[in-house]
């Protein structure tokens, strides 16, 4: 059913049985699967992944995200998705199956194709702060270039990879085996812990539960599902990009680089540059920079896409919880308009993933 589907790459069976079994335990949601079938044959027609969690004193309704996935939807079609919302025992059941909450809320909705917001009874979605990137490739390989790439970005990094050459011996490819995985994401977890501690954020990969998840993901979906790059000088990793490969497209998810060792030959803009080429011989039509206005992403044709949200109270406390979010902006303006009064510096928030 997925397959056939138009769910993104985060809802993929492989990618949901992990979260539910590595990351739902841990972070003490329960799973809140909601099952849709035919009447008549009895036949899967829909499926939404959805936890219970506590958040404080919060009890929320989400989506199977725990910070992990970028894309949100239903698994279903387009159609199917459009004959529920006709359905008026399908709303009546929904409504039912979610409650009890406080909170709902529905992050990271790419489209509105599916308005899940009309199946659950829920106020309109709203736009987010953040947009997703994707650049759209086009074979050869130096085409897409030319398109894509400014000339002076695009000599500079010709520039760049003449000087990382000179170094030693250099390799890019696609990892094959487990064992190559498991020294792949270990080197991802030791560049980029000292890199996200500077930023005051953290990095989920270096708390162990976060690590299983990615570890397990990427083991069990090799071949299929998930592709990781990995860059070696001499033998040794010093670039890896981890992502999803669906329907075309390859969702890039995380990336980590020796910047200590190659900071003057932009290993990170290299790196990307490789893993267009990469999609691109492999047929690849979008390479997917995935949620994050990082400007790195427009230098390589990523073109924004704006993502939206839904929430809705359950309760007189979930309603004050949702005053507080829509204030949430005002704050964060206020706090740093205070701040750049005072002389003082201000760090923003960036995702850690």
């Amino acid at each position: 059913m997925f397959r056939d589907s138009d769910a993104t790459a985060f809802q993929h069976p492989l990618w949901l049985d992990s979260l539910y079994r590595k990351l739902a335990p841990v972070m003490a949601a329960r799973p809140l699967i909601v099952v849709v079938r035919h009447r008549a044959t009895g036949a899967l027609a829909a499926v939404l992944p959805l936890l219970r969690v506590r958040r404080g004193p919060l009890r929320m309704i989400e989506f199977a995200d725990l910070r992990v996935s970028d894309y949100l939807a239903p698994v279903c079609t387009v159609d199917t998705f459009a004959a529920l919302l006709q359905d008026q025992n399908v709303h009546t059941k929904l409504r039912q199956l979610v409650r009890p909450f406080d909170l709902l809320r529905l992050p990271k909705l790419p489209d509105a194709r599916m308005p899940i917001e009309n199946l659950l009874g829920a106020p309109r979605r709203v736009t987010t702060d953040s947009n997703s990137y994707a650049t759209v490739l086009t074979a050869p390989f130096e085409r897409w270039q030319a398109n894509a790439l400014n000339p002076s970005y695009r000599k500079e990094l010709a520039k760049k990879w003449r000087q990382v050459q000179k170094k030693g011996t250099l390799t890019f490819a696609s990892c094959a085996d487990s064992a190559s995985i498991l020294e792949a994401m270990e080197a991802m977890k030791k560049f980029r812990g000292p890199r996200f501690q500077a930023q005051g954020d953290g990095d989920l990969l270096q708390r162990p539960e976060y690590f299983d998840f990615y570890a397990d993901v990427a083991v069990r979906g090799l071949g299929s599902l998930v592709r990781l790059y990995v860059m070696k000088m001499d033998g040794n990793v010093i670039a890896t990009v981890l992502g999803l490969s669906h329907r075309d497209s390859y969702l890039i998810l995380m990336t980590a680089f020796d910047i200590e060792g190659y900071k003057s030959q932009s290993i990170g803009a290299l790196t990307f540059e490789q893993v267009a080429k990469a999609c691109i011989e492999r047929g690849d039509h979008v390479l997917d920079f995935t949620i994050g206005d990082e400007p790195y992403k427009k230098l390589f044709g990523g073109q924004p896409s704006p993502m939206s949200s839904v929430t809705q109270a359950g309760s007189a406390v979930g309603s004050v919880a949702m005053f507080a979010l829509k204030q949430a902006p005002w704050i964060k303006q206020a706090v740093k308009r205070m701040a750049d009064f005072r002389g003082a510096p201000v760090r923003t928030s960036t995702d850690a993933r």
